[in-house]
């Protein structure tokens, strides 16, 4: 939850816009808040409203004190995340786009703000890295961890693991999967991106396999929690019989990895989605269009990250080249 009454009234205002108008998840606006509330705090350091060692109320900072914001000040606010606070670049670039979004806001709807201080903010030169993913080899040693029958979870686990690999979704897409969003005629469900955008994902055999087998061996409806996560829908419950959270299903694929011996210090539950859209373009030839709609991507050129080739793919191009036996050169 939002700490509403923590704020001053037109941050509030901001982040019901972005629900309601922008759209944006409840995860988007909770980290506008934590952003724009660390934002609004510097800012009353900066203008000494008050000391960096003591309890900060934003509530205090008045509308009359945002329209003495200038582009100096921002960029002393991303100096400091860089140097301060250690920030990457890829943490400041989100940062800059929510304080872009805000003074735009501020500007152009609320009429607050005359001139808009971001209006000319750029975003940090972000460098473009290889993603780290598994091999194919590596996927099935997961999954064979995955289905262990040591594990008394291991239907669900292995249905995870599975869907994560198979399908490329994002870690809220899975926890978000209630039952009555699979079609097992058609085998597909729709799931809820980023944007609350909903989209489609098909289901081989494998992914409604390890569903089927994991659906049986669900505790019985009656003993299923009704909270406001709706536990009594979700697919895939905690051992508590709630719908499973993140961090739940952070834990289980963290040891999952460690069990097969694989670097957990670089690997984790967003590196699956990197997995399962590497090997579906390297092993599948998937189309990059195709593999955009899939993972849910806005704009093709974040999908372009997959359309790397391992090594051993440069090395076995340069060996099919018709003179590399030429024995006269």
């Amino acid at each position: 939850m939002i700490p509403k009454e923590k704020n001053p009234e037109y941050l509030n205002s901001f982040l019901d816009y972005s629900i309601t108008i922008l759209n944006k998840s409840p995860n988007s606006v909770k980290e506008y808040n934590y952003d724009l509330s660390n934002f609004l705090k510097y800012m009353m350091i900066r203008f000494k409203m008050a000391k960096e060692d003591e309890e900060i109320d934003i509530t205090k900072f008045t509308e009359k004190d945002l329209k003495k914001i200038t582009l100096e000040d921002i960029h002393a606010y991303i100096s400091h995340l860089a140097i301060n606070e250690r920030s990457k670049a890829t943490t400041r670039a989100r940062k800059i786009s929510t304080i872009r979004i805000f003074f735009k806001y501020l500007s152009q709807k609320e009429k607050i703000l005359e001139v808009n201080p971001a209006q000319n903010l750029e975003t940090p030169k972000l460098e473009k890295r290889m993603p780290k993913y598994l091999s194919l080899e590596d996927s099935k040693k997961l999954l064979d961890v995955a289905g262990n029958e040591d594990n008394r979870n291991h239907k669900r686990d292995y249905a995870i693991t599975t869907l994560f690999l198979n399908c490329g979704m994002r870690l809220s897409e899975l926890v978000g999967i209630n039952i009555d969003d699979i079609d097992f005629e058609e085998c597909k469900m729709t799931v809820i991106g980023k944007g609350n955008k909903e989209r489609t994902i098909y289901l081989n055999k494998a992914c409604m396999a390890a569903i089927n087998d994991y659906i049986y061996s669900r505790p019985p409806k009656n003993t299923i929690k009704h909270d406001s996560k709706h536990s009594e829908k979700a697919l895939f419950l905690s051992e508590q019989k709630k719908r499973i959270s993140n961090r739940t299903v952070q834990f289980i694929i963290q040891k999952e990895l460690e069990k097969a011996g694989l670097d957990t210090s670089k690997l984790s539950v967003h590196k699956l989605r990197h997995t399962a859209a590497t090997l579906m373009y390297q092993y599948g030839g998937v189309d990059i269009r195709a593999l955009q709609e899939l993972l849910g991507h806005q704009s093709i050129s974040t999908t372009e990250i997959y359309t790397h080739v391992s090594n051993d793919q440069v090395r076995q191009a340069v060996e099919s080249n018709p003179l590399s036996d030429s024995k006269n050169l």
